[in-house]
């Protein structure tokens, strides 16, 4: 298995350094905003820097260990890691059992993290611009962009679903890619070839090479 780590990658840069232009931000935008805001204090805490040194002139890995912690809870609380997970195993999904869910998506959660905590890692200056927000009801959708040091520009809308009085990310498009329609081809067609332990198996063995 090889996933296509660009969608994840690119709307990780979308989630950490976001700039928003909107006059009237709605509640989903701002439900980003606010996740946005605390990583961004979270990476820059200088008590939290990595590139010091201990007393013994070696890198220190429990600042890392923290930075990553604290920041992967953050992310867990807006993005609706079962919902990413229900939509992207689509119809194997049901045919799981209560332990065999909370495990793929404890897995798949790992997989997204280690390229998120890679792209806070390595931030060089891109900007994400905030453009636009439709809401129908209960779901709603998020437009972005993301401009490079080079100015290119990359399209990125955020999928949101609203519960009870909050908003939750469960799919993000990059250039027109759904994240979740991308991993869901590749996971399909591993079941279809070596069952759904043969997915799990390498689900394992990718998170466990990161």
């Amino acid at each position: 298995m090889a996933p296509k780590f660009f969608c994840a990658g690119t709307f990780f840069y979308v989630l950490i350094f976001a700039v928003s232009t909107l006059s009237h931000a709605g509640e989903p935008t701002e439900s980003i905003k606010k996740v946005a805001d605390r990583i961004i204090a979270i990476v820059s805490d200088p008590g939290l820097q990595t590139s010091g040194k201990d007393a013994d002139g070696k890198e220190s890995p429990d600042k890392l260990k923290k930075r990553n912690r604290m920041v992967r809870e953050v992310v867990d609380e807006r993005f609706d890691w079962e919902e990413f997970s229900r939509r992207t195993l689509a119809r194997h999904w049901r045919d799981r059992t209560d332990v065999e869910k909370k495990e793929f998506i404890d897995l798949f959660g790992k997989l997204l993290e280690r390229t998120y905590l890679d792209k806070v890692e390595g931030y060089s200056g891109e900007k994400v611009v905030y453009l636009d927000e439709t809401v129908d009801g209960d779901y709603a959708v998020v437009d972005v962009k993301i401009v490079t040091k080079k100015e290119t520009e990359i399209p990125v809308k955020y999928r949101l679903k609203k519960k009870g009085n909050e908003w939750f990310v469960y799919d993000v498009i990059i250039e027109g890619v759904s994240l979740v329609n991308n991993y869901r081809t590749q996971f399909n067609s591993i079941i279809v070839r070596y069952k759904y332990q043969g997915l799990i198996n390498r689900l394992k063995a990718k998170v466990e090479t990161q």
